[in-house]
């Protein structure tokens, strides 16, 4: 529903990465008056690895954690690069920098502080600033927002009309639960704090977890480790993984852990067993907001978040709390923008919500689709469906993704299926590459567009 009058806001955006960075350009569009807090130096995120993980506790089991990017060193993008930008700004090749089409990180850290840039977004930013506390006014919905500046120690407490959450959601690592975890006596460590393979040279080392960070993790220690065994929920891979497997002698594929002994062995539920020296859990992250206090109204139950309205709005709290950021297994710049643009409508009355019966109705609603479709709780905001994603952009006559957008992402995805050590380098989806940069996605801009080739 449109409505024409416009109220602008006093909005706090909590985070600089790339939602909270697409949030505040959109607020500020909207005619809003925003502040992001951030509390690293620069934007970027995830993206803004910090190679200095010593002061972090190797399981990150102690908050607020010391490092918040999870981006060991040779981490490259899993996806191509022309699906990633936003819509407006697409994610270009440039000359000079890492042209590849699936670049290694600091690249796409590169495109955010373009865009910020380009947009003129650092104005609204106070960098080196922690978020301590976030919680309503009595008897209002405005918010009171106390953050640190972390260089001078100087606490700052303010009132906001808004508050938008765009903290991210890779860096509290989720742990499984595995008997002896406590009293064995090799090195254990979560992938969060993972940068290089070089400290587990000559190693026996155990992988948890053959998620994209657990296979990447594994080739690459393949190379220096005396073995790695690469323990998974099921033997059953993708082909691509079968290669790697067979084609080197030191790594094996293992089913789960049934116990951690003391004297360091490592027993496996197929009742093999073998010493280790180290364990890397490659196991997620957990969903964490522990500045945010709602008196319970919103919640993480086994990283579900919520109650969120299509994972945006919580009910009772609308629309002055929102998140942005938090689904997952989605094309996530374009999805981002679409949530951003919502959220700055709706707090400018050009939008409405619907009424706080219907949006709970259709959150149960929800729940109860992934419960008949056997989907752990844990998995809520997994998404993986385009039409979901085009029918959100609906909310705000967001563009729908394009079709080329989609078939690149798919094509990538079979292609690491298949070809797990070298899709990032090999492909053969030059038709729909060159479908992209004909779109007007990239023919938009003034500048020439590099293909990639």
């Amino acid at each position: 529903m449109v409505s024409e009058r416009i109220t602008p806001k006093h909005v706090c955006v909590i985070g600089a990465g790339p939602s909270g960075l697409v949030s505040a350009r959109e607020l500020r569009k909207e005619g809003h008056s925003v502040v992001v807090l951030e509390q690293k130096d620069d934007v970027g995120g995830q993206w803004l690895q910090e190679p200095d993980i010593e002061e972090e506790d190797p399981l990150g089991r102690f908050t607020p954690l010391k490092v918040h990017s999870s981006v060991y060193d040779s981490l490259r993008l899993a996806s191509p690069r022309e699906t990633m930008g936003f819509t407006d700004f697409p994610f270009l090749a440039k000359k000079g920098r890492d042209m590849r089409r699936f670049p290694g990180h600091r690249e796409l850290l590169l495109y955010l502080q373009d865009f910020t840039n380009f947009f003129g977004l650092r104005d609204m930013i106070r960098f080196n600033t922690r978020v301590e506390y976030v919680g309503m006014m009595d008897g209002s919905m405005r918010w009171v927002v106390r953050s640190k500046e972390l260089r001078e120690e100087k606490v700052k407490e303010e009132i906001f009309d808004a508050v938008v959450v765009a903290n991210g959601h890779y860096s509290l690592p989720r742990l499984p639960s595995i008997r002896g975890m406590d009293t064995w006596t090799g090195r254990q460590l979560h992938s969060h704090v993972y940068r290089f393979p070089e400290p587990f040279n000559n190693e026996v080392v155990v992988v948890v977890g053959n998620s994209m960070s657990g296979q990447d993790i594994s080739m690459e220690l393949v190379k220096v480790a005396k073995e790695v065994h690469l323990s998974a929920k099921s033997l059953e891979v993708s082909e691509g993984l079968s290669k790697v497997i067979a084609k080197h002698e030191s790594l094996h594929l293992r089913p789960q852990i049934d116990t951690l002994y003391e004297d360091g062995r490592v027993l496996f539920r197929d009742g093999s067993s073998i010493a280790a020296d180290t364990i890397i859990y490659c196991t997620g992250y957990s969903y964490s907001f522990p500045f945010l206090d709602t008196k319970g109204t919103v919640v993480v139950d086994d990283d579900r978040v919520g109650p969120l309205y299509e994972h945006t709005f919580p009910p009772s709290l609308a629309p002055s709390l929102s998140f942005v950021g938090i689904p997952r297994k989605i094309i996530g710049f374009p999805f981002f923008e679409s949530q951003a643009i919502w959220i700055a409508q709706v707090l400018s009355s050009k939008r409405r919500l619907p009424s706080w019966e219907e949006m709970m109705k259709t959150i149960e609603e929800f729940y109860h689709s992934r419960d008949l479709d056997g989907i752990p709780k844990h998995n809520t905001h997994d998404i993986a469906n385009f039409e979901y994603c085009d029918k959100y952009g609906d909310n705000c006559d967001f563009p729908h993704l394009e079709e080329w957008r989609k078939e690149l992402c798919l094509s990538s995805l079979r292609n690491s299926d298949a070809n797990l050590e070298d899709y990032r380098d090999n492909w053969d989806d030059h038709e729909l590459l060159q479908e992209a940069y004909q779109s007007q996605h990239f023919t938009q801009l003034v500048e020439p567009v590099t293909t990639v080739v």
